[in-house]
């Protein structure tokens, strides 16, 4: 059993990148390494049973998370926020309010092909655990890459350096 790493200062971590990039997969990763905690809105909602396209809600839900997590970066605690920030304005809101927090903020950006985001899409789709839920298409993948604003090594300068984490 890897031990987690303790930290003395408390650390954000966020994740971007399209559906089924990875990022629920890094984040357990990263929260096993290290003890973080990590916050996403996708397991919430399908564990409430809220419709994943209840845009109303997703924001809601997203707020309170950042609440909780505010609260617990100053107890000490790191967080992981599994939300896949597509906009740079998003990602710098994130890494200045965490500033003044005075705590680490990291950005891990997660990138995949069309064609291998529909494959994990399609795997993902006929599983149990997203039964119930409206299905994400090839179409909808196709149309949120052309919005995600994928970040620059200039923008990735601005936040700490990402933790190492064991193979």
């Amino acid at each position: 059993m890897e031990v987690p790493i303790s930290r003395a200062i408390p650390r954000l971590v966020l994740l971007c990148g399209l559906p089924c990039s990875g990022k629920t997969t890094l984040a357990r990763r990263i929260e096993a390494a290290t003890g973080s905690l990590v916050l996403s809105p996708d397991s919430w909602m399908v564990q409430l049973e809220v419709d994943l396209w209840d845009e109303p809600f997703r924001g809601r839900l997203e707020r309170a998370m950042w609440n909780l997590a505010q609260e617990l970066l100053v107890r000490g605690v790191s967080v992981i926020l599994d939300y896949g920030y597509w906009s740079r304005r998003e990602r710098d809101e994130m890494r200045l309010r965490s500033r003044q927090l005075r705590v680490e903020v990291e950005l891990r950006y997660l990138d995949e092909t069309i064609d291998e985001l529909a494959r994990r899409v399609e795997a993902r789709n006929g599983t149990s655990e997203w039964k119930g839920t409206s299905p994400i298409t090839r179409a909808h993948l196709e149309r949120w890459m052309s919005i995600l604003e994928p970040p620059d090594p200039a923008e990735l300068d601005l936040f700490d350096e990402p933790l190492e984490l064991s193979a």
